[in-house]
């Protein structure tokens, strides 16, 4: 990654992380679906360069229930729509974090293996946990309200007919469903695929585990994960 690399995705990025504040929704009462749908396409049709591949991008996630599927069942997201509030919440992190990271990174001995632009790290935030969407279904369990009346109470469970590759990797296979050229860029996939960190891998993907870590894109998208989760609770 150059110079003029770094300046010219620490520019994107700004502008990105603009469109963000402008439909900003972190002060709301409400979580408004229609708000964080507008800033997720805005900013895909900002910096997406491939235009077939950014309709598709946000077909894909009209229709496979992004914007409308949890996060979790328990954890971070936890609620109808909470996974496209927790996605945009990782691109506004890795979006703010990323010319810092990026900076840091050129000084150090492995400089020089990688480029990104303000788009990968954008498609790479936003796709990251897209193995989610229409993963879970709402069930109902018995509770009781605070008089002591048994009342229906939903939570959200995994689809009994659920069938994964493996968190990050199945999100990587549906990213490139709707973009086929981010195939190439191996180094973004990479960065969905081990998003997770340690905590998703088998033995063997745990082996040589610190050759990804190389990739500051990888330690990117973890930190921006982490902080969206535990620092805003999406």
């Amino acid at each position: 990654m150059t110079t003029e690399e770094l300046e010219k995705l620490t520019e994107e990025s700004k502008e990105l992380v603009s469109i963000f504040e402008k439909h900003n929704f972190l002060s709301d009462a409400e979580i408004d679906s229609e708000k964080i749908k507008s800033a997720v396409f805005e900013m895909a049709e900002k910096c997406i360069q491939n235009k077939e591949e950014c309709a598709a991008f946000t077909k894909w996630m009209n229709e496979h229930e992004f914007f409308t599927s949890p996060a979790s069942t328990k954890f971070h997201g936890n609620f109808q729509g909470g996974l496209s509030v927790h996605s945009l919440m990782v691109a506004y992190q890795a979006l703010k974090l990323a010319p810092a990271i990026f900076s840091d990174w050129m000084k150090s001995k492995v400089a020089g293996q990688f480029t990104f632009t303000a788009e990968d790290v954008f498609v790479a935030a936003i796709a990251h946990d897209f193995c989610k969407a229409g993963f879970y279904s709402t069930s109902f369990k018995n509770t009781k309200d605070i008089f002591g009346n048994w009342k229906k109470t939903p939570y959200f469970t995994v689809k009994s007919e659920t069938r994964t590759l493996g968190h990050g990797n199945e999100s990587v296979l549906l990213l490139l469903e709707s973009m086929p050229s981010y195939l190439k860029k191996r180094s973004v996939l990479e960065a969905i695929s081990r998003h997770m960190g340690f905590s998703d891998l088998t033995d063997t993907e745990k082996m040589n585990y610190s050759n990804f870590l190389q990739n500051p894109l990888v330690m990117l998208i973890q930190i921006a994960d982490q902080s969206a989760s535990a620092w805003y609770d999406y």
